[in-house]
């Protein structure tokens, strides 16, 4: 049997889904490995702080998004952008025809990079304004000990 081209996205979907199931077991390996010393104290029957067992049965913190990756990403992805369009202009010598494909391909490119551009800084409006209401909230407590 002569799988030609569908081999390659056949391979592609077999790697997306072991990579799937590979952060599915981590993830669970990571919180088996997190309640294994509550285990071990129940069956020994150590008394243990009920403030231990709520930490270790909450949900993990998200840190957020850093701002910085997508800055990153979109200054890559803007260079690659500009890139193929030089690539188009170069093309024309040898196939004029090319031009506004591949141009088109390069000016799809700079819109996603200035996408994840706008997406940076929307990321630090939303964290400076999270950082404010922090802040207020904790000027408020200190104000007001009681309530």
């Amino acid at each position: 049997m002569n799988l030609g081209p569908f081999s390659v996205a056949i391979v592609f979907w077999i790697f997306v889904t072991v990579a799937a199931v590979a952060g599915i077991v981590a993830d669970y390996k990571k919180r088996r490995a997190a309640l294994e010393p509550l285990r071990a104290a129940i069956e020994r029957g150590q008394p243990f702080d009920p403030a231990l067992i709520e930490r270790l049965m909450a949900p993990d913190q998200d840190a957020g998004l850093n701002p910085v990756y997508l800055e990153v990403g979109g200054i890559i992805t803007l260079s690659l952008g500009v890139g193929v369009a030089i690539l188009a202009f170069i093309l024309t010598r040898f196939a004029p025809e090319l031009l506004y494909p591949v141009l088109g391909g390069g000016v799809v490119v700079i819109c996603l990079g200035v996408g994840l551009m706008l997406a940076a800084r929307a990321v630090q409006r939303q964290n400076a304004a999270q950082a404010a209401q922090g802040a207020g909230r904790q000027d408020m407590s200190v104000r007001n000990p009681g309530g």
